[in-house]
């Protein structure tokens, strides 16, 4: 399946200020970029980094006065899904040298505080089979509601409040799974179908001997879902970081079907 995404950021800098994007897809075996760009209204050249743990890309600006930035993607998904409970769970003593962070407690993800609750809860199940009782206990006791949270929500909050948006679920489940003993990252993604579309956090659990998505929400199938960058948690994979002061015009992101059996486009705009 083919997936074409659209996005623009429209923002206004009263001083200058250094950005850091994170919005192109990153080039992975079951997500094959065709091709994409990415066009920047900036005061300095852009200068592309990469991504954390080699996933996806990143870019510095510098910006000033009005800064309009453009993304283009044409991408083809071949993403085969296993079943999460067959999984088996890797003891710690086993798991690659790369994945040995996601165990750790994060800013945002205090997986330390949960670990009581986590092995009372789902301390009897086997592997992944853990997982997806986490995910199923998310999706009963969570309410879905834009504005409930902000930037300084962390997993403890959600877990008291029981109520976010993506990234809330996203940091709940990452910090159940690492309380088990699962190395768990969050992933910002474009999502097909997602409503509305914007950019949207899920969650990559260590099961077996590679990564597998999740998504805790439940708005976006994981086989639609095109990765951009991944890391502990929110701090690490913001599609714009500002180091100053900025206020939001206008943004859109857009993803529809490029196929033979392509779908009506869906985008959301936001202007303030």
């Amino acid at each position: 399946m083919r997936l074409a995404i659209d996005v623009t950021l429209d923002y206004e800098f009263p001083a200058p200020a250094d950005v850091l994007l994170a919005v192109e897809v990153a080039q992975l075996p079951d997500q094959r970029l065709i091709e994409d760009l990415l066009t920047v209204t900036a005061s300095a050249p852009l200068r592309p980094i990469g991504g954390g743990e080699g996933l996806g890309r990143r870019t510095w600006l510098r910006a000033e006065g009005r800064l309009r930035a453009e993304y283009r993607a044409l991408v083809e998904l071949t993403r085969a899904l296993a079943d999460l409970s067959a999984l088996p769970l890797l003891a710690r003593r086993e798991l690659p040298a790369e994945v040995v962070p996601y165990l750790w407690p994060s800013r945002y993800c205090e997986s330390d505080r949960f670990e009581a609750f986590v092995e009372s809860r789902f301390g009897a199940l086997d592997g992944g089979e853990r997982i997806a009782a986490m995910d199923e206990w998310i999706a009963g006791q969570v309410v879905y509601l834009p504005g409930s949270s902000d930037t300084a929500t962390t997993a403890v909050d959600v877990f008291v409040t029981r109520r976010g948006v993506c990234r809330d679920y996203a940091h709940l489940l990452a910090a159940f799974a690492r309380a088990a003993g699962i190395p768990a990252r969050l992933v910002s993604a474009y999502a097909l179908d997602l409503d509305p579309p914007d950019f949207h956090a899920l969650v990559e659990v260590w099961l077996g001997d590679s990564w597998h998505l999740v998504d805790p929400t439940g708005l976006a199938r994981p086989e639609n879902v095109v990765r951009i960058c991944a890391g502990r948690d929110a701090t690490d994979i913001a599609f714009m970081t500002i180091f100053g002061r900025a206020e939001l015009i206008g943004q859109q992101v857009a993803v529809r079907r490029a196929d033979a059996a392509a779908q009506p486009e869906a985008s959301v705009s936001r202007a303030t």
